[in-house]
């Protein structure tokens, strides 16, 4: 983890600002490091790192996870300095709306792409972190072109100086750092907990193991553990990459087969399972047309395509990807693959769905299958809340990826 707190969604004040002054185990030339001229060095290479994956970011289109892990790779920094540099990235990202929002107090026209980049980096530092104020300023500064160093410069030292924790906010969304439409979405199917769910997406995931040294969100494997898969048993893990829930559910002994759409989300799959060495096929085959018999499986579990607006706090840049008619046409792929999932249970045998995201037009709003009711027992693991038919786990409920799920039962 960094040895940045993670971004809770409340930018500090200016007494905290000046309390972050005094920590000098934290300063970007701290009295303990040995030679404090080649450690500020270092850290203006990390920043300098996180800028680039920033501008990919918001103007390459890139994904986070994906631009952000080569670049680390290829860089000559210390463990330290890749986890300031995740820190930077990933809360610099989160944040970016309420970001702008601070520093569109201070300018009298939108500052260019590049420069906007600059002034996300510094203010997040500034505001969220306990990172030196004026260290977050110079250093950030010192990144600049030339010709903007006065005005990013200027700008940076008043968000230094404000007291942003008692500004107003063009909204309560803006203030968490998410679109309008999906805090909307959310206090719609949530309700009460809505503001606590958003909160906590703005903090870093939790890392969890299982025994077997897989790292996975322990909702996750609560999926898995709700197929209640036993020895002997066929199971279907038809959205299966990266495996998590393929590799968990093969540990009770049933004979699983791992399918997936596209030849790179199996490779994934195929990847942990060879890792783990076990014997579990993996198969490239599209849900809507499996290569499958009807009624061949004592179990299938579909953890379907979704928004992920349960996992933000994992996949920090999706906020700012995903769009409302994406979850419209996600709806639609959902009701059809749980239609064509069905027909590979055996009669008595269970059809298990789920996804991370919190909407109920991609979970509870789907129809029950034909032939098929819905298994109410209790799911045998996990910190789940009832949800109309399904079930339902918020992510500040264990500190997990939101998920819902619903289980159901073929007539025999």
């Amino acid at each position: 983890m960094s040895d940045l707190p993670p971004p809770t969604g409340h930018p500090l004040n200016r007494k905290q600002r000046r309390a972050a002054l005094q920590t000098g185990a934290k300063t970007d030339a701290g009295t303990t490091t040995p030679n404090p001229s080649s450690r500020s060095a270092a850290r203006r290479k990390a920043r300098g790192v996180a800028l680039e994956v920033l501008r990919r970011i918001e103007s390459g289109g890139a994904y986070a996870n994906l631009v952000l892990g080569p670049m680390l790779a290829e860089s000559t920094l210390s463990e330290q300095d890749r986890k300031f540099v995740t820190e930077l990235v990933y809360g610099s990202t989160r944040m970016r709306r309420a970001c702008d929002a601070i520093i569109d107090r201070f300018v009298s026209q939108s500052p260019d792409e590049q420069t906007r980049s600059i002034l996300r980096l510094g203010t997040y530092q500034i505001a969220y972190t306990n990172v030196p104020a004026h260290a977050a300023v110079s250093a950030t500064v010192d990144l600049a072109p030339t010709k903007t160093r006065g005005f990013i410069n200027a700008v940076l030292r008043r968000v230094a100086e404000a007291d942003i924790a008692d500004m107003a906010w063009p909204s309560e969304a803006a203030r968490l750092s998410y679109p309008e439409w999906i805090a909307d979405a959310l206090h719609t199917d949530l309700g009460d907990d809505a503001r606590a769910a958003l909160e906590r997406m703005n903090r870093a995931p939790t890392v969890t193991e299982r025994p077997d040294g897989y790292v996975q969100d322990f909702s996750s494997l609560w999926v898995a553990y709700a197929v209640e898969a036993k020895a002997g048993e066929r199971v279907l893990d038809m959205c299966s990459a990266p495996g998590g829930k393929s590799t968990a559910m093969a540990g009770s002994g049933a004979v699983v087969v791992a399918a997936d759409r596209q030849e790179h989300r199996a490779a994934l799959t195929r990847e942990n399972v060879e890792r783990l060495e076990l014997d579990l096929p993996v198969i490239v085959a599209d849900g809507n047309r499996p290569p499958f018999g009807s009624a061949m499986f004592d179990a299938v579990l579909l953890d379907a395509p979704c928004s992920g607006l349960g996992a933000l706090r994992r996949r920090v840049d999706a906020r700012w990807r995903i769009e409302p008619n994406d979850v419209r046409e996600l709806a639609r792929l959902q009701a059809q693959l749980l239609v064509s999932s069905a027909s590979l249970v055996r009669p008595g045998g269970r059809l298990v769905y789920s996804v991370c995201t919190l909407l109920n037009a991609e979970s509870v709003d789907h129809a029950t299958p034909e032939g098929f009711e819905v298994d109410d027992a209790p799911p045998p693991s996990g910190r789940w809340r009832q949800h109309r038919q399904g079930w339902r786990i918020l992510p500040q409920d264990a500190d997990t990826d939101g998920m819902v799920m619903i289980r159901y039962r073929q007539a025999p």
